[in-house]
Protein backbone atom coordinates (compact mmCIF):
# COMPACT_ATOMS: atom_id res chain seq x y z
CA UNK A 1 0.00 0.00 0.00
CA UNK A 2 1.57 3.79 -0.84
CA UNK A 3 2.25 5.60 2.30
CA UNK A 4 0.98 9.32 2.38
CA UNK A 5 1.94 11.58 4.23
CA UNK A 6 -0.04 15.03 4.89
CA UNK A 7 1.75 17.64 6.28
CA UNK A 8 -0.04 20.63 7.96
CA UNK A 9 1.86 23.54 7.85
CA UNK A 10 0.28 26.05 10.98
CA UNK A 11 3.60 27.65 12.29
CA UNK A 12 2.75 31.16 11.30
CA UNK A 13 1.67 34.36 13.50
CA UNK A 14 -0.58 35.64 10.94
CA UNK A 15 0.69 39.43 11.17
CA UNK A 16 -1.60 40.76 8.74
CA UNK A 17 -4.59 39.40 10.03
CA UNK A 18 -4.34 41.34 13.06
CA UNK A 19 -5.01 40.35 16.73
CA UNK A 20 -3.41 38.40 19.13
CA UNK A 21 -4.87 35.17 17.96
CA UNK A 22 -3.14 33.13 14.86
CA UNK A 23 -5.49 32.79 11.93
CA UNK A 24 -5.47 29.24 11.62
CA UNK A 25 -7.29 29.24 15.21
CA UNK A 26 -9.77 32.00 14.25
CA UNK A 27 -12.94 29.79 13.93
CA UNK A 28 -15.29 30.03 10.91
CA UNK A 29 -18.76 28.57 11.15
CA UNK A 30 -18.16 27.74 14.49
CA UNK A 31 -15.32 25.65 13.77
CA UNK A 32 -11.20 26.21 13.94
CA UNK A 33 -9.43 26.86 10.36
CA UNK A 34 -6.79 24.54 11.18
CA UNK A 35 -9.61 21.64 12.34
CA UNK A 36 -11.56 22.11 9.27
CA UNK A 37 -8.23 21.48 7.15
CA UNK A 38 -7.27 18.64 9.82
CA UNK A 39 -10.05 16.69 8.96
CA UNK A 40 -9.79 17.24 5.30
CA UNK A 41 -7.15 14.79 5.18
CA UNK A 42 -8.07 12.87 8.16
CA UNK A 43 -10.84 11.67 5.79
CA UNK A 44 -8.97 11.09 2.67
CA UNK A 45 -8.97 7.39 2.41
CA UNK A 46 -5.30 7.59 0.17
CA UNK A 47 -3.61 9.76 3.07
CA UNK A 48 -2.04 7.31 5.77
CA UNK A 49 -0.97 9.76 8.37
CA UNK A 50 -1.62 13.54 9.29
CA UNK A 51 0.61 15.49 11.00
CA UNK A 52 0.73 19.52 11.62
CA UNK A 53 3.48 22.11 11.99
CA UNK A 54 2.50 24.49 14.91
CA UNK A 55 4.50 27.24 17.18
CA UNK A 56 5.35 25.78 20.06
CA UNK A 57 3.49 28.71 22.11
CA UNK A 58 0.01 27.15 19.90
CA UNK A 59 0.09 24.14 21.69
CA UNK A 60 -3.07 24.12 23.85
CA UNK A 61 -5.36 25.97 20.31
CA UNK A 62 -3.44 23.25 18.67
CA UNK A 63 -5.15 20.31 20.77
CA UNK A 64 -8.26 22.16 20.52
CA UNK A 65 -8.38 22.02 16.85
CA UNK A 66 -7.20 18.33 16.62
CA UNK A 67 -9.27 17.15 19.48
CA UNK A 68 -11.21 13.91 18.33
CA UNK A 69 -8.86 13.79 14.96
CA UNK A 70 -6.59 10.95 14.18
CA UNK A 71 -3.61 13.27 13.89
CA UNK A 72 0.03 12.01 14.68
CA UNK A 73 1.95 14.87 17.34
CA UNK A 74 2.45 17.63 16.08
CA UNK A 75 6.03 19.23 15.50
CA UNK A 76 7.26 22.39 16.02
CA UNK A 77 8.36 24.85 13.24
CA UNK A 78 11.24 27.50 12.81
CA UNK A 79 11.90 30.98 12.38
CA UNK A 80 10.35 30.78 8.44
CA UNK A 81 7.75 28.63 6.64
CA UNK A 82 10.45 26.96 4.66
CA UNK A 83 12.11 26.31 8.25
CA UNK A 84 8.68 24.47 9.43
CA UNK A 85 8.53 22.36 6.26
CA UNK A 86 11.85 20.83 6.66
CA UNK A 87 11.04 20.31 10.08
CA UNK A 88 7.85 18.70 9.55
CA UNK A 89 9.90 16.29 6.79
CA UNK A 90 12.02 15.68 9.14
CA UNK A 91 9.35 14.25 11.40
CA UNK A 92 8.31 12.05 8.86
CA UNK A 93 11.79 9.85 8.16
CA UNK A 94 10.75 7.10 11.00
CA UNK A 95 7.26 6.48 8.62
CA UNK A 96 9.73 7.44 5.45
CA UNK A 97 6.02 7.84 3.46
CA UNK A 98 6.27 7.02 -0.31
CA UNK A 99 4.78 10.61 -0.88
CA UNK A 100 4.36 13.85 1.41
CA UNK A 101 0.89 16.17 0.72
CA UNK A 102 2.01 19.87 2.22
CA UNK A 103 -0.85 22.25 2.52
CA UNK A 104 -1.23 25.60 4.25
CA UNK A 105 -3.35 25.31 7.59
CA UNK A 106 -4.93 28.46 6.74
CA UNK A 107 -6.82 27.15 3.34
CA UNK A 108 -9.85 25.34 5.03
CA UNK A 109 -11.79 24.09 2.36
CA UNK A 110 -9.58 21.93 0.26
CA UNK A 111 -11.66 19.08 -1.30
CA UNK A 112 -10.58 15.46 -1.92
CA UNK A 113 -10.58 16.52 -5.85
CA UNK A 114 -7.80 18.68 -5.56
CA UNK A 115 -6.03 16.61 -3.06
CA UNK A 116 -6.69 13.35 -5.76
CA UNK A 117 -5.02 15.37 -8.85
CA UNK A 118 -2.29 15.93 -7.09
CA UNK A 119 -1.57 12.96 -5.08
CA UNK A 120 -1.78 11.17 -8.77
CA UNK A 121 0.78 13.51 -10.36
CA UNK A 122 3.06 12.64 -7.09
CA UNK A 123 2.84 9.04 -7.35
CA UNK A 124 4.72 9.31 -10.95
CA UNK A 125 7.49 11.11 -9.06
CA UNK A 126 6.89 14.01 -9.90
CA UNK A 127 5.82 17.67 -7.88
CA UNK A 128 2.31 18.77 -8.33
CA UNK A 129 0.69 22.33 -7.38
CA UNK A 130 -2.99 22.82 -7.44
CA UNK A 131 -3.30 25.81 -9.42
CA UNK A 132 -5.51 28.46 -11.06
CA UNK A 133 -4.95 30.59 -13.75
CA UNK A 134 -5.00 34.59 -13.67
CA UNK A 135 -7.48 35.67 -15.10
CA UNK A 136 -7.77 39.69 -14.21
CA UNK A 137 -5.59 41.85 -16.34
CA UNK A 138 -2.19 42.62 -14.85
CA UNK A 139 -0.06 45.32 -14.87
CA UNK A 140 3.20 46.87 -14.28
CA UNK A 141 4.08 50.20 -12.66
CA UNK A 142 6.51 52.40 -11.65
CA UNK A 143 7.12 55.18 -9.09
CA UNK A 144 6.87 58.54 -10.78
CA UNK A 145 6.54 61.54 -8.33
CA UNK A 146 5.19 59.43 -5.82
CA UNK A 147 2.83 57.98 -8.11
CA UNK A 148 2.19 54.87 -9.07
CA UNK A 149 1.92 55.01 -13.54
CA UNK A 150 1.19 51.89 -15.61
CA UNK A 151 4.62 50.66 -16.97
CA UNK A 152 3.30 48.11 -19.11
CA UNK A 153 0.56 45.35 -19.61
CA UNK A 154 1.78 41.51 -18.92
CA UNK A 155 0.92 38.64 -20.84
CA UNK A 156 -1.31 36.60 -18.44
CA UNK A 157 -1.37 33.71 -20.56
CA UNK A 158 1.50 32.16 -19.02
CA UNK A 159 0.32 33.33 -15.05
CA UNK A 160 -1.33 30.88 -12.63
CA UNK A 161 -2.40 31.06 -9.00
CA UNK A 162 -0.64 28.62 -6.94
CA UNK A 163 -2.34 26.55 -4.21
CA UNK A 164 -2.05 23.93 -1.63
CA UNK A 165 -1.44 20.41 -1.06
CA UNK A 166 2.13 20.49 -3.19
CA UNK A 167 2.41 16.74 -3.69
CA UNK A 168 5.84 14.86 -3.87
CA UNK A 169 7.66 11.98 -3.94
CA UNK A 170 8.58 11.90 -0.20
CA UNK A 171 12.58 11.33 -0.63
CA UNK A 172 13.19 13.65 -2.96
CA UNK A 173 11.61 16.88 -1.58
CA UNK A 174 13.14 16.14 1.87
CA UNK A 175 16.25 16.30 0.18
CA UNK A 176 15.95 19.50 -1.82
CA UNK A 177 14.61 21.00 1.36
CA UNK A 178 18.15 20.02 2.99
CA UNK A 179 19.95 21.29 -0.19
CA UNK A 180 18.08 24.66 -0.06
CA UNK A 181 18.45 25.40 3.87
CA UNK A 182 18.76 28.97 4.47
CA UNK A 183 17.31 30.17 0.87
CA UNK A 184 14.30 32.12 0.99
CA UNK A 185 12.02 30.13 -1.63
CA UNK A 186 8.47 31.34 -1.91
CA UNK A 187 7.03 28.02 -1.74
CA UNK A 188 7.97 24.13 -1.87
CA UNK A 189 7.49 23.98 -5.71
CA UNK A 190 10.22 26.65 -5.66
CA UNK A 191 12.20 24.11 -3.57
CA UNK A 192 11.37 21.27 -5.96
CA UNK A 193 12.24 23.06 -8.53
CA UNK A 194 15.47 24.52 -7.32
CA UNK A 195 16.67 20.61 -6.88
CA UNK A 196 15.53 20.07 -10.82
CA UNK A 197 12.19 18.16 -9.90
CA UNK A 198 9.35 18.30 -12.67
CA UNK A 199 6.94 20.16 -11.11
CA UNK A 200 3.47 19.88 -13.05
CA UNK A 201 0.16 22.18 -12.32
CA UNK A 202 -3.02 20.32 -11.37
CA UNK A 203 -6.41 21.93 -10.87
CA UNK A 204 -7.02 23.89 -8.00
CA UNK A 205 -10.31 25.03 -6.94
CA UNK A 206 -12.02 28.67 -6.02
CA UNK A 207 -12.96 27.40 -2.68
CA UNK A 208 -9.80 26.59 -1.89
CA UNK A 209 -8.33 30.33 -1.01
CA UNK A 210 -5.93 30.94 2.06
CA UNK A 211 -7.61 33.11 4.73
CA UNK A 212 -4.43 35.65 4.94
CA UNK A 213 -6.97 38.75 5.99
CA UNK A 214 -10.48 39.64 7.79
CA UNK A 215 -11.74 40.22 4.54
CA UNK A 216 -10.69 36.48 3.87
CA UNK A 217 -12.58 35.34 7.19
CA UNK A 218 -16.15 37.74 5.76
CA UNK A 219 -15.52 36.08 2.78
CA UNK A 220 -15.28 32.27 4.33
CA UNK A 221 -18.19 32.58 6.45
CA UNK A 222 -20.30 33.51 3.50
CA UNK A 223 -19.10 30.73 1.91
CA UNK A 224 -20.52 28.58 4.73
CA UNK A 225 -23.58 29.91 4.11
CA UNK A 226 -24.39 30.16 1.26
CA UNK A 227 -23.94 26.53 0.96
CA UNK A 228 -26.15 25.52 3.38
CA UNK A 229 -27.22 21.92 4.59
CA UNK A 230 -25.71 18.69 2.57
CA UNK A 231 -27.19 16.13 3.42
CA UNK A 232 -25.63 12.58 2.08
CA UNK A 233 -26.97 9.25 2.52
CA UNK A 234 -25.03 6.37 2.59
CA UNK A 235 -24.66 2.52 2.81
CA UNK A 236 -23.12 -0.59 4.09
CA UNK A 237 -23.56 -4.27 4.01
CA UNK A 238 -21.68 -6.76 5.39
CA UNK A 239 -21.25 -11.03 6.20
CA UNK A 240 -19.89 -13.23 9.15
CA UNK A 241 -20.41 -16.98 8.66
CA UNK A 242 -20.63 -18.98 11.75
CA UNK A 243 -18.19 -20.54 14.31
CA UNK A 244 -17.68 -22.61 17.31
CA UNK A 245 -19.11 -20.17 20.37
CA UNK A 246 -22.12 -19.38 22.64
CA UNK A 247 -22.79 -15.98 21.58
CA UNK A 248 -22.80 -13.36 18.95
CA UNK A 249 -21.89 -9.71 18.76
CA UNK A 250 -24.04 -7.46 17.28
CA UNK A 251 -24.02 -4.12 17.29
CA UNK A 252 -22.05 -3.87 20.83
CA UNK A 253 -24.54 -6.49 22.58
CA UNK A 254 -23.95 -10.11 23.35
CA UNK A 255 -26.85 -12.10 22.19
CA UNK A 256 -27.15 -15.85 22.96
CA UNK A 257 -26.63 -18.04 20.18
CA UNK A 258 -25.55 -22.06 19.68
CA UNK A 259 -22.43 -20.42 17.43
CA UNK A 260 -20.05 -17.62 17.41
CA UNK A 261 -19.33 -15.31 14.23
CA UNK A 262 -16.10 -15.80 12.58
CA UNK A 263 -13.61 -12.73 11.93
CA UNK A 264 -10.31 -10.98 12.39
CA UNK A 265 -11.78 -8.57 14.91
CA UNK A 266 -14.79 -9.26 17.09
CA UNK A 267 -17.04 -10.45 14.08
CA UNK A 268 -19.28 -7.63 15.07
CA UNK A 269 -21.60 -7.61 11.28
CA UNK A 270 -23.64 -4.78 12.60
CA UNK A 271 -21.21 -2.53 13.33
CA UNK A 272 -19.13 -3.40 10.33
CA UNK A 273 -22.01 -2.40 8.24
CA UNK A 274 -22.76 0.79 10.50
CA UNK A 275 -18.92 1.94 9.91
CA UNK A 276 -18.91 1.48 6.52
CA UNK A 277 -21.69 3.53 5.70
CA UNK A 278 -20.52 6.39 7.87
CA UNK A 279 -17.35 6.01 5.59
CA UNK A 280 -19.14 6.10 2.62
CA UNK A 281 -21.14 9.41 3.68
CA UNK A 282 -17.51 11.00 4.12
CA UNK A 283 -16.13 9.14 0.61
CA UNK A 284 -13.76 8.12 2.90
CA UNK A 285 -13.46 4.17 1.59
CA UNK A 286 -14.11 1.31 3.64
CA UNK A 287 -13.58 -0.08 7.02
CA UNK A 288 -11.00 -2.86 5.81
CA UNK A 289 -8.97 0.53 4.33
CA UNK A 290 -8.89 1.99 7.70
CA UNK A 291 -8.60 -1.67 9.51
CA UNK A 292 -7.13 -3.99 7.10
CA UNK A 293 -7.88 -7.45 8.47
CA UNK A 294 -4.29 -8.59 7.05
CA UNK A 295 -3.05 -6.21 10.35
CA UNK A 296 -2.26 -8.25 13.55
CA UNK A 297 -3.44 -5.50 15.46
CA UNK A 298 -7.06 -5.67 14.80
CA UNK A 299 -7.17 -9.30 15.71
CA UNK A 300 -9.58 -9.92 18.39
CA UNK A 301 -10.44 -5.95 18.23
CA UNK A 302 -14.11 -4.76 19.62
CA UNK A 303 -15.33 -2.92 16.99
CA UNK A 304 -16.72 -0.13 18.63
CA UNK A 305 -13.37 0.91 18.13
CA UNK A 306 -14.18 1.10 13.81
CA UNK A 307 -17.26 2.93 14.95
CA UNK A 308 -15.97 5.53 16.97
CA UNK A 309 -12.96 6.13 14.26
CA UNK A 310 -15.55 6.22 11.34
CA UNK A 311 -17.61 8.97 13.56
CA UNK A 312 -13.93 10.72 14.47
CA UNK A 313 -14.04 11.30 10.49
CA UNK A 314 -17.60 12.42 10.08
CA UNK A 315 -17.37 14.90 12.75
CA UNK A 316 -13.48 16.07 11.48
CA UNK A 317 -15.27 16.98 8.00
CA UNK A 318 -18.47 19.00 10.18
CA UNK A 319 -20.46 16.23 9.78
CA UNK A 320 -23.15 15.23 12.21
CA UNK A 321 -24.94 11.79 12.07
CA UNK A 322 -29.18 12.53 11.89
CA UNK A 323 -30.08 8.77 11.75
CA UNK A 324 -29.02 5.12 11.52
CA UNK A 325 -30.59 2.36 10.62
CA UNK A 326 -29.37 -1.59 10.71
CA UNK A 327 -30.98 -4.17 9.04
CA UNK A 328 -29.67 -7.81 9.92
CA UNK A 329 -30.68 -10.96 7.65
CA UNK A 330 -30.72 -13.84 9.44
CA UNK A 331 -32.83 -16.75 10.48
CA UNK A 332 -31.17 -17.14 14.14
CA UNK A 333 -30.59 -15.69 16.69
CA UNK A 334 -33.46 -13.66 16.92
CA UNK A 335 -33.25 -9.96 17.30
CA UNK A 336 -36.21 -8.62 18.50
CA UNK A 337 -35.65 -9.56 22.22
CA UNK A 338 -32.50 -7.16 21.99
CA UNK A 339 -33.21 -4.76 19.22
CA UNK A 340 -33.69 -2.09 22.20
CA UNK A 341 -29.96 -2.76 23.79
CA UNK A 342 -28.60 -2.63 20.73
CA UNK A 343 -30.40 0.66 19.81
CA UNK A 344 -29.29 2.50 23.11
CA UNK A 345 -25.91 0.74 22.54
CA UNK A 346 -25.31 2.53 19.19
CA UNK A 347 -27.48 5.99 20.35
CA UNK A 348 -23.93 5.83 23.41
CA UNK A 349 -21.87 5.29 20.69
CA UNK A 350 -22.77 7.68 18.50
CA UNK A 351 -23.70 10.38 20.93
CA UNK A 352 -27.36 10.78 19.66
CA UNK A 353 -30.83 10.29 20.56
CA UNK A 354 -32.01 6.59 20.23
CA UNK A 355 -35.40 7.83 18.51
CA UNK A 356 -32.97 8.82 15.71
CA UNK A 357 -31.76 4.92 15.10
CA UNK A 358 -33.51 1.95 13.88
CA UNK A 359 -32.72 -1.71 14.58
CA UNK A 360 -34.81 -4.43 12.88
CA UNK A 361 -33.95 -7.96 11.50
CA UNK A 362 -35.79 -9.98 8.64
CA UNK A 363 -34.84 -13.43 6.58
CA UNK A 364 -34.66 -14.36 3.55
CA UNK A 365 -37.21 -17.13 3.39
CA UNK A 366 -34.95 -19.65 4.46
CA UNK A 367 -33.53 -18.97 0.63
CA UNK A 368 -29.22 -18.50 0.66
CA UNK A 369 -26.86 -18.91 3.76
CA UNK A 370 -28.76 -17.27 5.89
CA UNK A 371 -31.65 -19.35 5.23
CA UNK A 372 -29.62 -22.20 5.79
CA UNK A 373 -28.55 -21.05 9.04
CA UNK A 374 -24.77 -20.66 8.28
CA UNK A 375 -24.11 -16.88 9.27
CA UNK A 376 -25.29 -13.35 9.61
CA UNK A 377 -25.68 -10.36 7.19
CA UNK A 378 -26.23 -6.92 7.97
CA UNK A 379 -26.73 -4.01 5.88
CA UNK A 380 -26.68 -0.26 7.11
CA UNK A 381 -28.07 3.11 6.14
CA UNK A 382 -26.61 6.33 8.08
CA UNK A 383 -27.54 9.89 7.47
CA UNK A 384 -25.68 13.02 7.59
CA UNK A 385 -25.95 16.65 7.50
CA UNK A 386 -22.80 19.10 6.99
Amino acid sequence: MTKCAALIVAAGRGHRFGGELPKQYRTVGGRMILSRALGVFCAHPAVTSVRAVIHPDDLALYRCAADGLPVEDPVFGGPTRQDSVRNGLESLKAENPDIVLIHDGARPFVDFGVINRAIDVALTGKGAIPALPVTDTIKTVKDVNGEKVVDATVDRSALWRVQTPQAFPYARIAAAHDACKGMELTDDAAVAERAGLTVVLTRGSEDNFKITTAEDLERAERLIRGKGADIRTATGFDVHRFCAGDHCRLCGVDVPHDFGLEGHSDADVGLHALTDALLGAIGSGDIGLHFPPSDMKWKGADSTIFLKHALSLVKGMGGTVKSIDVTFICERPKIGAHRLAMTEKLAELLGISSSKISVKATTTERLGFTGRKEGIAAQACATVEF
